[in-house]
């Protein structure tokens, strides 16, 4: 992919698109730079005027099998041919049973689980937040700050990672109260990680239930493995640890949002894996599906108690979705998983080698191919450096590469699945070109 195939960006056919989309969309959705997408495979994306992009989002990580993969489209169209709807709240479709039970069938134990099926990660968290009152007849829940679970009320309730995303929404569903996350580089406490008794669960017991609530209130604990919307922050493993002891210790449960952490992505199926820890309810989305809209909600048996018309969706457990989803979990457990492991140690390898030389890299951090890159002004003073965040993107861009920020300064890596030590040193290479224009 040489430069030269990137020109004045944005083209005269994506303007008129652009210029289109101003007029009659919403204005409510975030663009950071002008890609306008008519194509993609494996992972590239082509613009309306010719201009191939390497693919380092994957749709906000949701294409983990690549842009239009030959065996996602035959069970997509397979799948078609004989049905496209007919609303699995209300009748049975074969596929979906089988998904279920193949979505089951990943985690250890023979404990039984139930899944209620969705159309995206903040359905999956609704569900979630609905059942976790349903069972446990409490009303209060614990989520973090930074998370982000979604923009329908209830998960925009339980998201604490940009003001703009609540602002004039209130009042947001009742009973959340936040507290901080594990983010070791930037210590809430300002304590050091080794020396802190992580100090960000000891906080719960020692000032939540002594001081606001009553543990016994408590419904849920919603969290990321990994913090994605909020910077790509990989806690430390004893995090989850005590955060889960302390749930059990309260018969709270156990929310894990996996929406964009599971699905292989971090070289597990689930992210919750590198913590060693079987959550009571567990979120997913975005990367199930390599693209089509579905999401799972996947609790313990005894958990999922409620009754028929407590909880539905329409277009939920769509049987298209049902099938691209199994092609899906077919690619990633034969060889993606794997990949996303050894591409993604190999790109943190690197980009570790790159803060050695560039002071603006104050972190690099991450788990297979979900890897953040914090940038600073002063590594002593950690200032973030935002505008440089969005000029490095837009910079980027510019030279063929598509990333994302998140967090206030950080920049997500969240490649397909797919992607080649090739594809990595190519977007190695702009990464390093992007630094020295920025003056590292």
């Amino acid at each position: 992919m040489p430069k030269k195939e990137i020109k004045k960006l944005p083209g005269p056919k994506a303007k008129a698109i652009i210029e289109k989309d101003k007029k009659y969309v919403s204005p409510s959705y975030t663009r950071g730079y002008p890609l306008v997408a008519v194509d993609g495979k494996g992972a590239i994306i082509t613009d309306p005027d010719g201009n191939r992009f390497l693919d380092f989002t994957s749709g906000i990580a949701v294409c983990s099998t690549g842009h239009c993969h030959p065996k996602i489209i035959k069970a997509i169209t397979e799948q078609a041919k004989k049905l496209i709807h007919m609303s699995g709240t209300d009748f049975y479709y074969p596929v979906q049973a089988e998904l279920a039970e193949r979505l089951v069938k990943l985690f250890k134990g023979n404990k039984p689980r139930k899944v209620f099926f969705g159309n995206s990660g903040a359905e999956a968290i609704e569900a979630a937040f609905k059942l976790s009152r349903f069972h446990s007849k409490r009303q209060m829940v614990i989520a973090f700050y930074g998370a982000f679970h979604g923009r329908t009320m209830g998960a925009l309730s339980l998201t604490a990672s940009k003001s703009i995303q609540r602002k004039y929404y209130s009042p947001l569903v009742p009973g959340v109260i936040h507290i901080p996350y594990a983010y070791c580089y930037r210590c809430p406490y300002n304590l050091i990680y080794g020396e802190c008794d992580i100090e960000c669960v000891s906080w719960i017991e020692e000032v939540i239930f002594r001081r606001s609530i009553p543990a016994e209130e408590v419904a849920a604990i919603f969290v990321e493995p990994i913090q994605g919307e909020g910077g790509y922050i990989v806690p430390p493993p004893e995090f989850h640890t005590r955060l889960f002891r302390i749930a059990q210790s309260y018969g709270i449960l156990y929310v894990a949002d996996e929406v964009q952490t599971g699905i292989g992505r971090t070289g597990r199926m689930f992210a919750m894996e590198h913590f060693d820890i079987v959550p009571d309810i567990i979120c997913l989305a975005k990367g199930i599906a390599s693209g089509m809209p579905i999401s799972a909600m996947i609790a313990y048996s005894d958990i999922m108690d409620w009754v028929p018309g407590s909880h539905a969706s329409t277009f939920g457990g769509n049987p298209v979705a049902c099938a691209a989803a199994l092609a899906t979990l077919d690619l990633v457990e034969k060889s993606l998983m794997n990949n996303a492991r050894v591409v993604g140690d190999y790109l943190i390898s690197e980009l570790k080698k790159m803060q050695r030389r560039y002071e603006v890299i104050g972190d690099v951090r991450g788990k297979g191919l979900m890897i953040g890159v914090e940038l600073v002004k002063d590594r002593e003073t950690k200032t973030m450096a935002i505008k440089e965040r969005d000029f490095f993107v837009k910079k980027a861009f510019e030279r063929g590469l598509l990333l994302l920020g998140c967090g206030s300064n950080s920049i997500r890596l969240a490649p397909p699945l797919i992607i080649t030590k090739a594809d990595a040193n190519r977007a190695l290479a702009i990464i390093e070109e992007v630094l020295e224009e920025i003056g590292g």
